[in-house]
């Protein structure tokens, strides 16, 4: 269905050895309020995108020479990354175009152009991009004040792991990701592939938890028609799947012996061969790792290769536990009940002091994915506009009202320090990732602006 709202005015490069052409396609969209440049030869429109910059990009297909449309889209891609192209063929060029679309072209129109249907392809191509544009700018927004990506933080460990992260992403160089359960490994998967030079190809995650080495090899490497009972078709696995994308192969540390060679000769050979077939299929896959386990002591112990931990060990990043950043606690929290809160159409409640102490108490042994189901539990069953301490998950208010022996008031996992230190701990951090803004910090914190102030009196704070 098309959308009602009128897609932004759009800078458009006409590339086309047809003049008259080239302003046809060009009256067109200025029709729509984009401006258009036309050029009619390959040299005039390298020159433009070197110069340039535009959303978009129509070019013939075959000019001069028969693969001239080609290198114009070959250029775009190198000067113009966040533009789309939309390749213009006769009938007879149409597989030619159709290879285009998976050298990166957005979509082909054949001649005679049908100019509403032409308008229309244009149409979808600008707003595609202008979407990514405003994503991009909202996660900058996002980033530049509370995380990177949907990670969310502001304690040190997290900081440097985002520092990290922006370095590595755009690189090849594999990852692994390690951590205990629920501390949100996928999560920073996806942010290296979305932040990669492979974010319009596949993310194929695959958990090699629990799976026998022949299911595993199955979804990892396919198979051909015929090769065990049942196999009434080809398949393809997940590396041939992720080809020009991002593999994420979760729990690592549990594959099976004989899986473990398999996968490193994938890795060092960058060929698939199918279950059942003869001949190999080369792939350019980039291999995101993660594994609660300690893979240098499964080494150790035989269980896992040594070989292998080295080649998927390229960057190691180690996603610290909740309990490790509790100061993290309250922004989370905040995050999560107002996602809760849209998802049900309700009001976003406020989180009481008490329940956001006894939240940061809590040792959250199923990390962040335990903190989520707390949260949408507390949202779900609010029967106010506040988030009490009656609404606390049983397991996590019974906690919360239990002083850990032999240190009144204090969490065994931070190092003694009272509650009241926790909490001046959280005001300061707040405060530092917010260089003092205390609006910004009573926001992050979960608690009101007066609450703040009387905070930073009784601690001393300024």
């Amino acid at each position: 269905m098309p959308s009602d709202e009128k897609t932004p005015t759009a800078q458009v490069l006409i590339v086309d050895d047809e003049p008259d052409h080239a302003e046809v396609m060009a009256e067109a969209l200025r029709r729509m309020g984009h401006v258009c440049t036309l050029v009619n030869d390959l040299e005039a429109a390298t020159d433009e995108l070197k110069h340039g910059q535009f959303d978009l990009i129509v070019t013939d297909l075959v000019m001069e020479n028969p693969d001239d449309g080609q290198k114009v889209l070959a250029a775009a891609r190198q000067s113009q990354p966040d533009a789309e192209t939309i390749m213009v063929t006769a009938h007879g060029d149409v597989p030619t175009a159709k290879a285009a679309i998976k050298g990166g072209a957005y979509d082909f129109i054949e001649k005679p152009l049908d100019l509403g249907v032409f308008r229309t392809l244009c149409d979808h191509a600008i707003q595609a991009v202008m979407l990514r544009a405003q994503n991009t700018h909202l996660h900058q927004r996002l980033d530049a004040q509370f995380g990177f990506e949907g990670i969310i933080g502001g304690a040190p460990s997290i900081r440097s792991l985002i520092t990290t992260m922006r370095q590595v992403a755009p690189s090849n160089i594999p990852v692994l990701i390690t951590g205990e359960s629920g501390t949100g490994k996928e999560l920073i998967a996806q942010a290296l592939h979305n932040n990669s030079k492979r974010t319009k190809k596949p993310f194929v995650p695959l958990n090699c938890a629990g799976l026998s080495a022949s299911i595993l090899g199955d979804e990892l490497f396919g198979h051909v028609k015929g090769a065990f009972t049942g196999a009434d078709k080809d398949r393809q696995g997940r590396f041939e799947f992720a080809d020009g994308g991002t593999l994420f192969l979760d729990e690592v540390g549990d594959m099976p012996a004989d899986m473990q060679a398999k996968l490193l000769r994938v890795l060092e050979s960058g060929e698939v061969v199918r279950l059942g077939a003869n001949k190999t299929t080369h792939v350019d896959v980039r291999l995101v790792s993660a594994t609660n386990h300690d893979l240098g002591q499964l080494v150790k112990d035989g269980t896992f290769r040594e070989d292998l931990f080295f080649r998927i060990k390229g960057v190691e990043l180690h996603l610290p536990s909740l309990r490790e950043r509790r100061e993290d606690i309250p922004l989370l929290v905040r995050h999560y009940v107002a996602h809760y809160a849209k998802q049900l159409e309700k009001p976003v409640p406020d989180v009481a002091e008490d329940v956001q102490m006894t939240l940061m108490q809590h040792d959250w042994p199923g990390n962040i994915r335990q903190l989520m189901n707390a949260v949408q539990s507390m949202v779900v069953i609010a029967d106010s506009n506040k988030i009490e301490p009656r609404h606390l998950p049983p397991e996590v208010r019974e906690a919360g009202n239990t002083d850990t022996p032999g240190f009144p008031g204090t969490s065994p996992d931070t190092g003694g320090m009272s509650l009241d230190q926790i909490e001046k701990k959280a005001i300061r951090d707040a405060l530092r990732v917010t260089a003092g803004n205390r609006e910004q910090a009573a926001l992050m914190l979960g608690i009101g602006e007066r609450t703040l102030y009387r905070k930073l009196k009784e601690y001393g704070l300024k």
